[in-house]
């Protein structure tokens, strides 16, 4: 069944080229998911002669997306591991080669998973239908010190079947999308033509979104000009190492952060949300700082007994502790030592991990798996941490503030068009655009390959 396309989208996918019969190269699009590569490909006026997908519910996606209103005959090659032969006389091969072997949730198995081995069925198709050029993307683990040899050995077999390869670590958030993803690109240009070795990845644009520029629920809400503080203000003299790029050492945060297990001017604990008094907060507070100190055990975050709390805390009494027990914020290990509930830093506390404001940059990267992330809807802003925090917890928190990521949320900022159709089920969409590509970077990767290939 074809898609019945009203005169608006008619008309946009015309002056797209979408809808064209004339095109300036050709590609096949492996592991196509929903069509975080297409999109842009068409757009820059490549016409798809297939794709590969074996997810029943990205397939569907796909289909209604683009399949559905074509007049063409595009092969739908199903599953990579059986395909024999790609069209012949393709300009064109791209991919999002399936990232969790490569990825700390997937558990590093590289190669010994069969979906690191996919990039076996990768090379084995490029070897036979030779394309002009490839594009392939992943996650930046797969460059990392952990996996190094293995994408070694990947890029010299690229070049051993006649590519001249260059890759990069892209962030998202240079490519106009506010949010962290930073991802692997893999572009190879046959050997045998002009200009192969000449192909530079292009240069950040000079586009700084915030979450209010793109999701339409804060748009409403006014950019905060944040008053400049000094390092020993906002962090007691010692700027941590640990902060993004985005993060300004001058400025407070655009996030904040629920943890019992780190402090930080938003760090927002459970004895901040939580009826505690002063002696309870320095209890809590006292074990946050201690928890982590070698001389108390060799474990990375260890509970502590009463009696080195003891040590620490001046006339401290075990119904202190008991107290905080039936508050729910510490608990007893089996040997009788004590830890804070919420142990589990990306755990967050009550369902929640961060909050980010409306003001922000950028948001973590968006997961298949999902996060406990929210936006805030409504702005805030204070001369000094210690009002911002009690703001935030006023505010927001406690007003309830704040709103979930939805998937049309998300479609965003993966930088996809607004006539993009997601899936109806909201958790399959969500998911499905955790495991896209951000648009926006794949097409000035693209327009520069092309460019160099004289292809546009």
């Amino acid at each position: 069944m074809r898609r019945v396309l009203d005169s608006s989208q008619l008309e946009l996918f015309k002056s797209i080229g979408y809808l064209s019969i004339d095109c300036n190269f050709t590609f096949v699009d492996l592991f196509s998911g929903i069509g975080g590569f297409r999109i842009p490909l068409m757009e820059l006026g490549g016409k798809c002669l297939a794709y590969s997908e074996i997810d029943r519910e990205c397939i569907k996606v796909y289909h209604d997306n683009f399949i559905a209103y074509i007049n063409q005959d595009e092969i739908a090659l199903g599953n990579v591991t059986k395909v024999s032969n790609l069209p012949p006389d393709i300009d064109l091969v791209v991919g999002g080669v399936p990232c969790q072997p490569w990825s700390v949730a997937g558990k590093l198995k590289g190669f010994d998973d069969p979906r690191g081995r996919l990039w076996f069925d990768v090379l084995r198709l490029l070897s036979k239908s030779n394309p002009k050029a490839f594009i392939f993307e992943n996650v930046k683990g797969l460059a990392s010190p952990k996996n190094r040899a293995s994408f070694e050995y990947l890029l010299g077999q690229f070049e051993s079947i006649g590519y001249c390869v260059k890759w990069k670590v892209i962030d998202s958030y240079d490519f106009g999308v506010p949010q962290i993803r930073e991802r692997v690109f893999i572009v190879g240009i046959r050997k045998d033509l002009e200009n192969a070795q000449e192909y530079r990845f292009p240069s950040p644009l000079n586009c700084r979104p915030k979450l209010l520029d793109v999701i339409d629920e804060i748009k409403n809400c006014k950019p905060v000009e944040k008053v400049k503080l000094s390092s020993e203000v906002l962090f007691g003299g010692k700027i941590p190492p640990s902060r993004n790029r985005l993060q300004k050492d001058d400025e407070l945060n655009d996030f904040f952060i629920f943890s019992d297990l780190r402090n930080g001017h938003t760090t927002i604990h459970s004895w901040d949300i939580i009826k505690t008094t002063q002696r309870e907060r320095l209890i809590c507070s006292t074990i946050l700082t201690n928890r982590r100190k070698k001389e108390y055990s060799d474990k990375d975050g260890n509970p502590l007994s009463f009696d080195v709390l003891s040590t620490l805390i001046s006339r401290l009494k075990i119904s202190e502790l008991d107290n905080l027990i039936s508050k729910n914020i510490l608990r007893q290990t089996e040997d009788n030592k004590y830890e804070f509930v919420n142990s589990k830093n990306l755990a967050g506390i009550n369902g929640i991990y961060k909050i980010f404001l409306p003001n922000s940059d950028i948001i973590t990267t968006l997961t298949a798996t999902g996060a406990k992330d929210f936006i805030a809807t409504v702005s805030i802003d204070a001369s000094n941490p210690e009002d911002y925090k009690q703001t935030f917890i006023r505010e927001i928190y406690k007003k309830n503030k704040f709103k979930a990521i939805t998937a049309k949320n998300a479609s965003k900022l993966q930088g996809f068009p607004d006539w993009f159709e997601f899936h109806e089920n909201e958790d399959i969409a969500k998911k499905q655009f955790g495991n896209a590509v951000s648009v926006p970077v794949v097409y000035h990767v693209a327009k520069e390959l092309l460019r160099t290939m004289r292809l546009r």
